[in-house]
């Protein structure tokens, strides 16, 4: 999705008291060590879910000190970085302790949540970029799930009005960047930007559409969808990130990157962002061409071609050493050639469950869950008590853009969570989408 938006001069940084974190995680695990030994060793969730509850009480302790909360997205040089409510990854953290909620059953964690939700309240008016299907579904959609809270239903049905002005009718697509005076994407040439994270933002839209009745939005996601299918991807199914339209005519302009290495590469959290979105598009629509299409780029990724290393963690991009030599730097691969994006493992392996479901093919599920024993392992997940709080290590917002390389990222944690509930729900026989 977007990098860090052009607000980022009102991030705020937060230096943790890591002596204190330390000590009463060493107390925690001690406990928790006694009694695992007591009643025997965890399953692979449960003990995800208890070291979450660790390092996101310390998140939240950083997020909620003061008069004001504030969104932690990353950790870098040992300091949180917090981001202004605008920023695209804004409902991330909130829908972070929705799962936890969801997971353990813990008013608390709710209790939280409702309160990070709730100060993107202004987000469903914010109509300048296309991200907000992110940013409130994950908070006021979780929210309204699982608590049915007075007035979520209204900042949902007017975020997806905000976000349908971004349609523009002769292309059939929901624009996604402005280009007019906003940094670095008036410099690229572009008039009417369409990035494949967009696809994550339709959910929004396909769910206000069941809400209301109204087919408008339904519409809407079903056109940006059908565009999708025909101009974002090459013949092996790997797709581009950005697609520039002519919004007057519908013409395409240019096939691009924005966050890969090389306009012609694959960049791995856009083939993520194509899985997870066409699944979610069949989801509401039932469309088979839509299961189809995210069977393709699995079995792109996982069968036809070897773009995945052992572990199922993908380089930030397959193709990275093919195009070093045209990037400015001399030793571009030598410096980010073998960076890992657990991030983008994070989406595929959601994505995964879901599409396992949906086919009942057991391969899907063995990927994802081979994905979540790596995530979960010390090459991955950090240790209790450091990694400022946040749960995965080592992924990659915009290498290009020199923005959150190899650091955590709250939308890593995100999807892990998000995976690890829908592979609980599968193996208890339970839908893993409501």
């Amino acid at each position: 999705m977007n990098i860090y938006s052009t607000n980022m001069h009102s991030t705020n940084i937060y230096s943790m008291n890591m002596h204190s974190m330390k000590l009463r995680t060493f107390v925690i695990a001690f406990v928790s060590i006694v009694a695992i030994g007591c009643t025997g060793r965890r399953d692979i969730i449960s003990e995800n879910i208890h070291n979450a509850e660790i390092q996101l009480g310390h998140l939240l302790e950083a997020s909620e000190a003061g008069d004001t909360l504030r969104i932690p997205s990353t950790y870098k040089d040992g300091e949180i970085q917090f981001v202004p409510t605008d920023d695209w990854v804004s409902g991330f953290f909130a829908g972070t302790l929705w799962y936890m909620y969801e997971l353990t059953g813990d008013e608390k964690w709710a209790e939280h949540a409702q309160r990070h939700t709730e100060i993107l309240h202004d987000i469903q008016y914010l109509k300048w970029h296309h991200d907000v299907g992110f940013m409130v579904y994950d908070s006021y959609g979780n929210g309204l799930r699982l608590k049915h809270l007075p007035g979520y239903d209204t900042v949902l049905v007017n975020t997806a009005r905000s976000l349908s002005t971004r349609f523009r009718p002769k292309a059939g697509i929901l624009q996604s960047w402005n280009v007019v005076n906003n940094g670095w994407q008036s410099l690229r040439g572009w008039k009417c930007p369409v990035i494949i994270d967009n696809m994550m933002n339709l959910e929004l839209l396909f769910k206000v559409s069941e809400m209301t009745g109204d087919p408008i939005y339904r519409n809407i996601a079903i056109s940006h969808a059908d565009k999708t299918l025909e101009n974002h991807y090459r013949d092996d199914f790997s797709t581009y990130h950005v697609v520039d339209y002519d919004d007057e005519t519908g013409a395409i302009r240019r096939r691009c990157t924005a966050q890969g290495i090389a306009d012609e590469s694959r960049w791995a959290r856009g083939q993520a962002w194509s899985i997870y979105g066409f699944t979610v598009a069949y989801r509401f629509t039932k469309d088979e061409r839509y299961l189809q299409r995210a069977k393709d780029v699995a079995n792109y990724l996982f069968v036809t071609e070897d773009n995945m290393p052992e572990d199922l963690v993908p380089l930030w991009d397959f193709d990275v050493e093919e195009f070093s030599a045209q990037m400015p730097q001399p030793d571009y691969f030598e410096k980010y050639g073998q960076i890992r994006d657990a991030s983008s493992a994070a989406i595929i392996c959601s994505a995964l469950y879901e599409l396992y479901w949906d086919t009942k093919d057991e391969f899907y599920k063995a990927k994802a869950d081979k994905i979540v024993g790596s995530l979960s392992s010390p090459a991955y997940r950090a240790q209790p008590g450091t990694n400022g709080g946040f749960i995965l290590m080592h992924s990659v917002g915009s290498i290009p853009h020199g923005s959150s390389i190899d650091v955590p990222l709250n939308y890593a944690d995100y999807y892990f969570l998000e995976a690890l509930l829908r592979k609980r729900k599968i193996e208890e026989g339970i839908a893993p989408v409501e």
